[in-house]
C-alpha cells in the first residue's frame, strides 16, 4: 500500500486472533501497521506481533527493494508493535533503534538489553533528518502507555500516531470506522482523556494531511471527524443524543420494567434507546455505548446482598475509565431486602458530574402501580430536553427560563438572510418583569452586532456546565463574516425561524428589539421575549466555571515565549511577532501576554 510517492505500508494482518489482549472480541482480526519512509536514509516505523515477523520482514525487504534501512523507530513497546526488534537488527546489522528512553528500559524487560551500541535516544521536540523527510518526535505519555511517543513527518504532512486513532479489525475488512474505533478507545485508551487531551492539542498545531495509526486503517480524508470524535470521547462528552439502558434480570421482571421504560423514552420523543443485557451482550460495546450517549439507565436485581456480578463488572468497568458528565436513573428490585439502588449509588460516588434522577424505580419482585408511576417519572426526567425541543410537545412560555440568567455565559444566535450566526456573550440581563424585556449588550465588530441591527431578532442559547471548550471555539474563536459557525451542527428553530443549539444548553428565550442604546463601543439591545423553553434543568455555565473547568490550561511548564489569553496557545520564542495570528482561536498580539 502506497502512502505518499515515499511512504509505504508494510503492517499486516491477524485473522487467528480471537481476543484481542485478552479480553476484547475481535471477529474480524487486528491490523499490526508498519511503515517504510523511503528517503537517502530509510525509517521504518514500529514493529509487528511474534507471530507475524517473518512476513513483516518479507514487507519491509519488498518495499526498500533491495536496501537496508537505517532507523527502526519504536514509538510503543507493547508486544504487538515491538516484538521483532531483535529480528530486525539481525536482518540489518547496519540499523539503529530510535526510540525514548523508557522504551529503551522496557526493552531491557523484553529483550535483556537497551541496544547501547545500536540505538538513538529522543525526546519531546528532537528532529531525525533522514534527507527530505524531517521526523519530529512529540512525546505522548500514557496514550496509554509511559514510554508512548509519535511522529510527525513534516515533509509528507504525517502523523504517526501510535496507537491514538486505531480500531479492531483487519484491513482487509470493510465496517464502519466509528463503532470499533470507540470500542478500542474506551476499552484501551479511554481512561486516560486528559493525556489524549493534552496530545491533541499538540497536533492540533501540526498541519496533518494523514494519519498513520499502529492499528485500523489510514486516515486521510475528513480529518476533523476523526479528530472531532477523539476531542469528544478523550473530554467526556457526549457524542450522541440518546438514552442507554444497561440491566440484569434473573426471572424476567426486571426486563419487563426496562422494556416498558424504553417504550415509554421512544414515545416522549427519545431519539435513540439501546437496551442493553449485560450477562448475554458483549461488555465491551455496553462500555462503549454508556460513553456514546449522555444518560444511562442501571437496571438490576439484589445478589447475595449485592447487585448482580455483570453490573457490577460494569460499573467498575465506567468509573475505572473516568465515567462523567453523564445522567443516571437508578432500577432496583428484591424481593425482602432491596440494596441494588445504594450499592450502585456508592460505586458511583466519586464520579466527576454525574446527575442522578430521582425517583429510584424500585421493585419487590415484579412491578406494581407505584412502579410504574416511578417510571413514568424517570421517562419525564429523561426526556426533559426532547419534549422540550419538540414544537409540538415543548412549554414555550416557561418564564422559568428567565431564572437561568445570571453573570453567565450565553450562545447569541441570529441569521443574515443567507446563513445562521453565533457569537458568544457574557453581557445578557433581564431588565424588567412586567412585560418581561432582556437587555443584551454586543460589541460593535462583531458581525451579530450588525445582523441583529438589521433584523431586530435574536435567540439567547443558556450555556450549561456540560459545555466543551469546542462550543466556544465554534462561536467565539471565529467570525461569522468568513466561516459558517455552525457547520457541522444540527439545526433546530424556533418559531421566529432562528436556530436555537441542539444541546450545551439549559434554556433559550427567543427576543425582539425594541430599542437600541449605542454605548461608543458597544450596543445594547432592549428585547421583549417571544418565546421562553427550558431544554434541561442543568447548572448555567458562569463566567468563573468556564475558568476553571473548561479553558484549557495552557501547557507552559518549562517554556519560554507567550501564551493566549483567549485558548492557550503557546508560542515559544524570545519576541513575539507583531503580525502573529494564534492557529486556534486566530486572535492577533493584543491577547497575548508573556508566559510567568
Amino acid at each position: 500500500m502506497q502512502i505518499t510517492s515515499d511512504i509505504k505500508y508494510v503492517g499486516v494482518n491477524d485473522h487467528e486472533i480471537d481476543l484481542f489482549e485478552g479480553q476484547y472480541d475481535v471477529p474480524n482480526g487486528m491490523a499490526y501497521n508498519s511503515y517504510v519512509i523511503l528517503d537517502g536514509k530509510i525509517a521504518v516505523m514500529d514493529s509487528v506481533d511474534a507471530r507475524f515477523g517473518h512476513e513483516w520482514l518479507d514487507n519491509v525487504a519488498a518495499a526498500t527493494n533491495g536496501r537496508s534501512p537505517d532507523y527502526l523507530v519504536v514509538q510503543h513497546m507493547e508486544p504487538d508493535h515491538s516484538a521483532n526488534i531483535v529480528n530486525f537488527l539481525s536482518a540489518y546489522p547496519k540499523a539503529t533503534v530510535v526510540s525514548s528512553q523508557k522504551a529503551f528500559q522496557m526493552m531491557k524487560n523484553f529483550f535483556g538489553k537497551e541496544f547501547e551500541d545500536r540505538r538513538i535516544v529522543v525526546k519531546e521536540g528532537d528532529v531525525l533528518s533522514l534527507g527530505k523527510h524531517e521526523l519530529h518526535f512529540v512525546a505522548a505519555p500514557m496514550v496509554h502507555w509511559p514510554e508512548v511517543m509519535v511522529t510527525y513527518d513534516s515533509t509528507d504532512k504525517v502523523l504517526f500516531s501510535a496507537d491514538g486513532f486505531g480500531k479492531f479489525g483487519a484491513l482487509d475488512v470493510t465496517e464502519d470506522w466509528a463503532c470499533e474505533a470507540r470500542r478500542y478507545y474506551f476499552g484501551i485508551v479511554g481512561k486516560y482523556g486528559a493525556q489524549v487531551q493534552a496530545l491533541l492539542k499538540k497536533a492540533a498545531a501540526l498541519d496533518i494531511k494523514t494519519i498513520c495509526p499502529l492499528h485500523g486503517p489510514v486516515l486521510n480524508e475528513n480529518l476533523g471527524y476523526y479528530l472531532g470524535l477523539y476531542d469528544t470521547w478523550s473530554s467526556y462528552g457526549v457524542e450522541s443524543d440518546g438514552v442507554m439502558i444497561a440491566y440484569t434480570s434473573v426471572y424476567g421482571h426486571t426486563k419487563a420494567a426496562v422494556e416498558l421504560l424504553a417504550e415509554k423514552l421512544k414515545a416522549k420523543g427519545c431519539p435513540k434507546v439501546v437496551v442493553c443485557d449485560l450477562a448475554r451482550e458483549d461488555m465491551a460495546e455496553a462500555v462503549e455505548d454508556a460513553f456514546r450517549y449522555g444518560k444511562l439507565v442501571l437496571a438490576t436485581t439484589t445478589y447475595n446482598a449485592d447487585i448482580f456480578p455483570f453490573m457490577r463488572t460494569f460499573i467498575e468497568h465506567l468509573t475505572e475509565r473516568g465515567y462523567q458528565n453523564r445522567t443516571i436513573a437508578l432500577m432496583e428490585n428484591g424481593s425482602w431486602a432491596p440494596l441494588a439502588a445504594k450499592v450502585m449509588r456508592g460505586m458511583l460516588e466519586g464520579g466527576k458530574n454525574l446527575t442522578i434522577l430521582e425517583p429510584v424505580i424500585k421493585m419487590t419482585s415484579a412491578m406494581n402501580d407505584d412502579t410504574k408511576d416511578a417510571i413514568e417519572k424517570v421517562s419525564d426526567e429523561l426526556c426533559m430536553e426532547y419534549l422540550a425541543k419538540q414544537d409540538s410537545t415543548a412549554n414555550k412560555s416557561d418564564l422559568k427560563a428567565l431564572f437561568n440568567i445570571g453573570y453567565g455565559l450565553y450562545v447569541v444566535t441570529c441569521n443574515d438572510g443567507k446563513k445562521d450566526n453565533g457569537l458568544i456573550v457574557n453581557t445578557v440581563s433581564q431588565v424588567t418583569n412586567t412585560p418581561n424585556r432582556i437587555a443584551v449588550t454586543i460589541n460593535k465588530q462583531n458581525y451579530s452586532h450588525h445582523v441583529i441591527k438589521q433584523t431586530g431578532k435574536m435567540n439567547i442559547n443558556c450555556l450549561s456546565v456540560d459545555a466543551p471548550f469546542k462550543v466556544f471555539e465554534d462561536f467565539g474563536f471565529r467570525s461569522g463574516r468568513t466561516v459558517d459557525k455552525f457547520e457541522g451542527w444540527e439545526k433546530l428553530r424556533s418559531d421566529n425561524g432562528l436556530v436555537f443549539l441542539p444541546k450545551y444548553i439549559n434554556s433559550f428565550m427567543s427576543l425582539t428589539v425594541e430599542n437600541y442604546v449605542d454605548l461608543d463601543t458597544h450596543g445594547m439591545f432592549i428585547c421583549s421575549v417571544s418565546e421562553a423553553r427550558v431544554i434541561t434543568d442543568a447548572e448555567t455555565m458562569t463566567y468563573t466555571y468556564y475558568q476553571k473547568n473548561v479553558k484549557p490550561k495552557p501547557q507552559t511548564e518549562g517554556k519560554k515565549g507567550f501564551v493566549c489569553k483567549i485558548c492557550g496557545y503557546v508560542y515559544e520564542g524570545e519576541n513575539l511577532p507583531d503580525d502573529i495570528v494564534c492557529p486556534l482561536c486566530k486572535h492577533g498580539a493584543a491577547d497575548f501576554e508573556p508566559i510567568k
